[in-house]
Formats: C-alpha cells, sequence, structure tokens
C-alpha cells in the first residue's frame, strides 16, 4: 500500500484562492501519494508564516519571495497576475497621482506586493500597515489620505464613495510593457524533487478542474467572496486566474525578475534570491 504524505498546504481565504483550490478541498482532484491539509490566513500572515517556514506549501506575496528563497522555491502554477491592473490606491477625495507623494497612504502589510510597487510608483509616500480589510474604512474616516486596495476591494471600492488615484498594475504595465506579479505559490525544497512535482501536478489539476468546471468552482468561491454579489465573484476570478495562474510562462517569470531586480535596485530588498522555478 502507498504511503500517503500529509503536506500543509496554506492560502488566502479569497475567492480567487478558493477558485483555484476548489477541486483539492472538494476532493474533485486527489494528489497522487500526498494528502493536503487546507490551512487559510490572509497574505501578511502567509508571508510571515513563510519567513519562519511553518508550511510546505503556501501563497505568498511575490515581494516576500527573497526573504524565504533560501528554503522555498516559486511553483509554476497558482499565481496571482494583473495584466494591465492590479491593486488600486484610492483617496476619500478625487486627488491626482501628483498629489500622492507626501500623503500618508495604508499598505495592507509591508511585504505585500502592492506596498512594494507603491514605493516604485510613489517613492515620496508615507506608508502605515493595517489589515487589508481596514484599508477602505481607514480611507473613508479620514485615518489615512489614501489607502491601497488589494483582493475583492479593488472592484467595491466606488460602492463606499472612494475615488480612485491609480491603478498600480497599470502602472507597472505602462512603466515595463510586463504584466504584475502579484502573488506566487511556494513549496518547500527539503521535501525533495518526487513530493515536490506530486504536490506540483495536484495544483495544476486543481487549477484546471477549476476552469473546466467554472460554474460550480465558481459556487464554492462565492462562499469566500466576502459578501460579494455573483457577477462580482465572476469578475474578481476572472481577473487573477488566467493563463498566468496555470503556468508563469517566460513573461511571468520574467516579470517576477523585473519587479524584484528593481525592489533590489531601489534598496527596498537586500537581495532579490536566487530566482528559481519548479513544476
Amino acid at each position: 500500500m502507498q504511503e500517503i504524505i500529509p503536506l500543509t498546504l496554506a492560502h488566502s481565504p479569497d475567492s480567487d484562492d478558493a477558485f483555484m483550490f476548489w477541486a483539492l478541498a472538494s476532493r474533485r482532484v486527489i494528489p497522487d501519494g500526498i494528502d493536503f491539509r487546507h490551512v487559510l490566513a490572509d497574505i501578511q500572515t502567509l508571508n510571515n508564516a513563510a519567513i519562519e517556514g511553518l508550511y510546505d506549501v503556501s501563497a505568498i506575496s511575490v515581494h516576500a519571495y527573497p526573504y524565504v528563497a533560501a528554503n522555498y522555491i516559486l511553483l509554476n502554477m497558482g499565481a496571482s497576475v494583473g495584466d494591465g491592473y492590479g491593486p488600486r490606491v484610492v483617496a476619500r477625495e478625487n486627488i491626482s497621482q501628483s498629489e500622492l507623494n507626501g500623503r500618508v497612504v495604508g499598505i495592507p502589510g509591508g511585504l505585500t506586493t502592492a506596498a512594494l510597487v507603491l514605493k516604485l510608483a510613489f517613492p515620496g509616500v508615507r506608508t502605515t500597515e493595517m489589515s487589508f480589510d481596514h484599508v477602505t474604512d481607514a480611507v473613508s474616516n479620514g485615518e489615512v489620505d489614501a489607502g491601497v486596495l488589494i483582493h475583492e476591494g479593488q472592484i467595491t471600492f466606488e460602492q463606499m464613495g472612494l475615488h480612485l488615484v491609480t491603478d498600480l498594475g497599470k502602472w507597472w504595465k505602462d512603466t515595463t510593457g510586463l504584466p504584475l506579479p502579484l502573488g506566487a505559490n511556494v513549496v518547500r525544497k527539503s521535501l525533495g524533487e518526487d513530493i515536490i512535482e506530486k504536490a506540483a501536478s495536484a495544483i495544476r489539476d486543481s487549477i484546471q478542474a477549476g476552469l473546466e468546471n467554472r460554474e460550480a468552482a465558481l459556487r464554492y468561491a462565492a462562499g469566500f467572496g466576502r459578501e460579494l454579489k455573483a457577477e462580482e465573484v465572476d469578475k474578481f476570478v476572472g481577473m487573477y486566474v488566467n493563463d498566468y495562474t496555470l503556468d508563469w510562462g517566460e513573461t511571468g517569470r520574467e516579470a517576477v525578475r523585473e519587479l524584484l531586480g528593481r525592489a533590489k535596485a531601489s534598496g527596498i530588498v537586500d537581495s532579490t534570491g536566487e530566482i528559481n522555478f519548479t513544476g
């Protein structure tokens, strides 16, 4: 009888991640020789957990990769990439991009890719960290001058009367010509080649199954959509579960290297780490 290796699989409780892992969570996809225990946490918690090496497979921000590269390698699948769109900077007042430098901007965690791109685009901003789900309230009540929205807030901020200052994914595309690599899946190097390949294969199959059974996967994802309407869940999943999610591809991998290279050149990270992909 084949030995089943238990692995922890950590990801965020957001509709796009839920869509990706629907088939694994519902046992539509049965991994070969491994069994995943799902752990749900917000992205900044996942970044910190990866630095501590807590989980076998984890979603992280691309910004966090240099801090975990010694122990983890990037998987080729499971990426969250915005091609011409991404985290949005919003304000209570209708201010211009040129007015952003010098302002206090709420960010959803210092190691989020959103925070990194904000600093690349607007090096003069002052930032304050907070939970991602508090950013809209902080902007609305005047606690901060502006805020960076990730997850579903990107498509619902107007319902709270907030104004778009800039889309960081569009800024990145205009600046580099590349898509913006926001999130990635990493796997612990010490698991060894065989287990890593089995984990990668299971995750790829889960994403593919979600894309092939979109309605069922969307119904599951809607349970993680923070009271979003069905069409909003559909829109958000469509934004971040795309061709890059199945495989970074050469363009996606180039985008990761470009982003981390710019972070190093700007002094935001000390090193890019060894940027390798597997699976």
